[in-house]
C-alpha cells in the first residue's frame, strides 16, 4: 500500500473557480476584479470566426476593461513566442491593472502564464533562462501579472496548474517555467466552449485528463486531497469521454469532462505525474506527436511499469471504474484496467504504435534521453534508460 503524506502537505488551486455551462457570459464582471486592461491570447481561429472573441471583448468593455491585443497560438508555445510577446507587452508599459486572458487549450493558457511572468521581469533576457533543466536557474523576482484562464478543451487542466510548459526545437527541449504565482487567479470553466472542438481533439485531450488522474493518484508524490479529486474525476471522465467523442453537443458529457479535466489539473499541480507524461514531452519535441495523443499511447505501458509497486492502488481503481466481478486477484484487476484503457483508446480511434505517428527507430535514444524531467521523477518507481528504451522499442 502506498504511503501518503497525511501529516504534512500543501495544496494549491486557482484563486477562484467559476464553473458552469454558459458562464463565459460572466467574464466581464470577473475580469474587472483582476484589472482594467486585458491581453487576450486564444488558441484557435474559429474563436474569431464564430464571434467569441468579439463577444468577450464586448463583455469586458461593458465592465470598463479594455483589450490590448489578441494573439493566436495554434501550436505548443515556444521560447520565441514567449520572448516576443513579453517584449511587446513591455513596450506597451504593462504594469498594475494589466492581466492576461487565455482562451483555448493548454497551449494558449501556458503561453499566457509564461508571458504574464516574463513581461514584468526587468532583468529578463529570455524565458529559457528560467526553465527547469535547461536554463540558467533564474528565479522570478517580480510577481507575474494575473491570469484569467478559460479552457476550451477538457484535457490539460492548465487552468489549475502552477507551471507553463514551453518548447524549443533548436535546441530541442520541452520544459516548465514553474512558480507558485503562475497559478491562474481565476479559472472560468464553461463546458459549452468545448462543443465545437474536433472529435480528434476531444479524444486526445480527454485521454490526457484520464492519464493525469491516474498518474497523479499513484505518483510517488501523491497527496490526500489530490487523490480524493482523482477518485471523483476518474469515473466522470471514464464514462463521459466516449459520449463526448460520439455526441459533441451532449451537455452532461461535456460538463463531466470539463470538471474531470479541472480536477486533473489540481491533482497534477500538487502530486506530479509519471512515465507517460515524461515520455510524452520528449515525443512532442523530437517527433511532434501531440501531447494528449502521446499520453494515450504511453498510458498502458506506464500502468504496467507502475503496477510493480502500485498494484493495490491500481486494483482499487480498476474495481471502481470497471465494476469487475469478484473475487479477482489484484494482478488480474490491474490487467483488466490496462486492457480497458487499450479498448477505450481503440474506441476513440487513437493509434497504438509509435510508428503510426511518425516515430522512427533511430529517434528512440534521443527520446529516452530527454524523457527524464519532473514528470518521470514523480513516477512510482525508477525506470532506467535501458528499460525505457526496450519499452519504447516494443511500442514501435
Amino acid at each position: 500500500m502506498q504511503k501518503i503524506a497525511w501529516e504534512s502537505y500543501e495544496f494549491s488551486i486557482p484563486g477562484r473557480i467559476v464553473f458552469g455551462w454558459g458562464r463565459r457570459n460572466e467574464v466581464g464582471r470577473w475580469a474587472a476584479q483582476l484589472g482594467r486592461r486585458a491581453t487576450i491570447i486564444y488558441g484557435s481561429p474559429r474563436f474569431a470566426e464564430q464571434g467569441l472573441l468579439d463577444e468577450l471583448a464586448d463583455r469586458l468593455c461593458h465592465e470598463g476593461v479594455t483589450t490590448l491585443r489578441m494573439e493566436l497560438i495554434e501550436h505548443e508555445p515556444l521560447v520565441a513566442d514567449v520572448d516576443r510577446l513579453a517584449d511587446q507587452l513591455r513596450q506597451d508599459r504593462v504594469g498594475p491593472g494589466d492581466f492576461l486572458l487565455a482562451v483555448g487549450g493548454g497551449s494558449a493558457i501556458d503561453l499566457a502564464k509564461a508571458v504574464a511572468a516574463m513581461a514584468v521581469q526587468s532583468q529578463a533576457r529570455s524565458v529559457q533562462d528560467y526553465l527547469e533543466g535547461v536554463g540558467r536557474g533564474c528565479q522570478l523576482h517580480e510577481p507575474p501579472l494575473p491570469v484569467l484562464a478559460m479552457p476550451t478543451t477538457a484535457g490539460t487542466g492548465a487552468e489549475a496548474t502552477k507551471n507553463a510548459v514551453i518548447s524549443s526545437y533548436d535546441p530541442p527541449y520541452k520544459r516548465s517555467l514553474r512558480d507558485d504565482r503562475l497559478m491562474p487567479r481565476l479559472a472560468l470553466v464553461d463546458p459549452e466552449l468545448s462543443v465545437s472542438v474536433p472529435p480528434t481533439v476531444t479524444a486526445a485531450s480527454g485521454m490526457d485528463a484520464i492519464t493525469q488522474l491516474l498518474e497523479s493518484y499513484i505518483s510517488r508524490r501523491a497527496k490526500p486531497i489530490p487523490q480524493a479529486l482523482c477518485v471523483q474525476g476518474l469515473p466522470l471522465a471514464w464514462s463521459a469521454l466516449p459520449t463526448a467523442f460520439r455526441e459533441p453537443t451532449d451537455r452532461q458529457a461535456r460538463s463531466r469532462m470539463a470538471h474531470a479535466a479541472l480536477l486533473s489539473g489540481m491533482a497534477l499541480a500538487n502530486s506530479g505525474l509519471g512515465l507517460a507524461h515524461g515520455v510524452a514531452a520528449a515525443l512532442g519535441v523530437h517527433a511532434q506527436v501531440p501531447h494528449g495523443l502521446a499520453c494515450a499511447m504511453l498510458l498502458p505501458t506506464a500502468l504496467r511499469v507502475s503496477a510493480q509497486v502500485r498494484q493495490t492502488e491500481l486494483a482499487e481503481l480498476a474495481q471502481m471504474l470497471l465494476n469487475l466481478p469478484g473475487p479477482l486477484t489484484a494482478a488480474s484487476a490491474v490487467q483488466a484496467l490496462i486492457e480497458a484503457v487499450e479498448a477505450l483508446c481503440a474506441e476513440l480511434g487513437l493509434p497504438r504504435r509509435l510508428s503510426q505517428v511518425g516515430v522512427r527507430p533511430e529517434q528512440i535514444p534521443t527520446i529516452v534521453r530527454d524523457s527524464y524531467g519532473s514528470s518521470m521523477k514523480a513516477n512510482p518507481r525508477d525506470v532506467p534508460e535501458p528499460e525505457l528504451t526496450a519499452l519504447l522499442e516494443a511500442l514501435l
